[in-house]
């Protein structure tokens, strides 16, 4: 298996891992061709130093899974840096294989390289699965997250 980022030919399969899943369904647009917001969404993160979007093949070179890592900057923490998980998918042939776990293992990694103190990730309360997992890692509930939807 291989994690490497991300290239403008696997914008589709991203977004079609994006939308696999019950909520994905109600918020992406896959279709071929797709949108034109996704690629322009993806030449901002990859034009980004601050954006990682990375894709674990198997294998066979299929895109089996992905995440996006954002480093932010700012000034508590005596000018520290955090890192945000966002946006990970694993395919559904393939989760409960230890995939989403290689895929945090190496965003954690990096966030080290950075110099960031500390790695965050919101998720849906819905997604019971997934909170279980992250605490399985190590992720604590410290805070409590809110949103304002703009759309």
């Amino acid at each position: 298996m291989k994690i490497r980022k991300a290239e403008k030919e696997d914008v589709p399969v991203i977004v079609q891992l994006l939308t696999n899943d019950k909520l994905g369904k109600l918020r992406e647009d896959y279709k071929d061709p797709l949108p034109d917001t996704y690629y322009h969404a993806f030449d901002n993160i990859f034009n980004d130093p601050n954006q990682e979007l990375v894709i674990i093949e198997n294998e066979n070179g299929e895109v089996i899974g992905t995440l996006q890592l954002s480093f932010i900057q700012y000034l508590t923490y005596k000018g520290g840096i955090r890192a945000q998980i966002e946006a990970v998918r694993v395919h559904e042939a393939y989760r409960g294989k230890g995939i989403g776990k290689k895929l945090f293992q190496w965003a954690i990694e990096r966030s080290k390289q950075k110099g960031a103190h500390v790695v965050q990730l919101t998720t849906d309360k819905k997604r019971t699965g997934a909170l279980a997992f992250y605490k399985s890692l190590g992720f604590t509930d410290s805070h409590e997250g809110m949103k304002l939807h703009m759309v």
